[in-house]
């Protein structure tokens, strides 16, 4: 893998695209000029991948567009030694920009043959501080719970109550899709045991959040 002076000077390019769309963030601007997208797509689609556009990769899935990596990472506020819970790993793109943000990663994916293969490539990549899980990420991951923010990459028919129930209190905070053909970006705080504040934000289109793993 080669991370070369033109990647790095079309990354810095998307970051300035990403800044001109209202993307603010500037440590997330930096994760992001910081992380080689190409790395993560097949050969077929290297030349495009600093172009801010979802492109395919193995099983059916996408590696989601730049803008919406920033979004929803803007989202969350991520602060050093956050404990972040990621339904959808996908091709570990979105887990290695938490990570270069210095999060402790925990990413479910129910396709095994993606978890597999995306886990070979964090590893080859050294990011430490990704953990990655085959399983159903409609039921999170209560065996680490709490986590300090969730994300899921995969638009939700309606929020998993696991999701809600996993998150850390007071405070912690949950960016989820949720609608069938398009999505609306949700921000869920949770303020208390049972109480949590719900922030209805900007329309998406993601893959279908699906309950189960994906049948061998």
């Amino acid at each position: 893998m080669r991370d070369t002076y033109r990647h790095k000077g079309l990354r810095k390019r998307l970051v300035h695209s990403l800044r001109q769309r209202g993307i603010s963030d500037e440590a997330v601007l930096a994760a992001i000029g910081a992380v080689p997208r190409h790395f993560f797509l097949d050969k077929t689609f290297e030349e495009h991948a600093y172009d801010d556009k979802a492109l395919p990769i193995a099983h059916g899935q996408t590696i989601s567009q730049p803008f919406t990596v920033a979004y929803q990472t803007s989202l969350l506020e991520i602060k050093p030694d956050d404990r972040v819970l990621e339904i959808g790993t996908g091709s570990g793109y979105q887990a290695a920009i938490l990570a270069a943000l210095g999060a402790q990663v925990y990413s479910v994916e129910r396709q095994e043959g993606l978890y597999a293969q995306t886990k070979a490539l964090l590893g080859a990549m050294q990011w430490k501080n990704v953990h990655c899980f085959f399983g159903d990420g409609t039921a999170g991951l209560p065996q680490f719970a709490p986590y300090d923010k969730v994300l899921v990459t995969a638009g939700a028919p309606v929020v998993p109550e696991a999701l809600r129930k996993q998150l850390a209190w007071p405070g912690g905070v949950l960016v989820i899709p949720v609608g069938k053909t398009v999505q609306k970006m949700h921000k869920i705080t949770r303020t208390g045991r049972d109480t949590y504040k719900e922030e209805e934000l900007d329309a998406f289109r993601f893959v279908p959040l699906l309950e189960g793993v994906a049948p061998r």
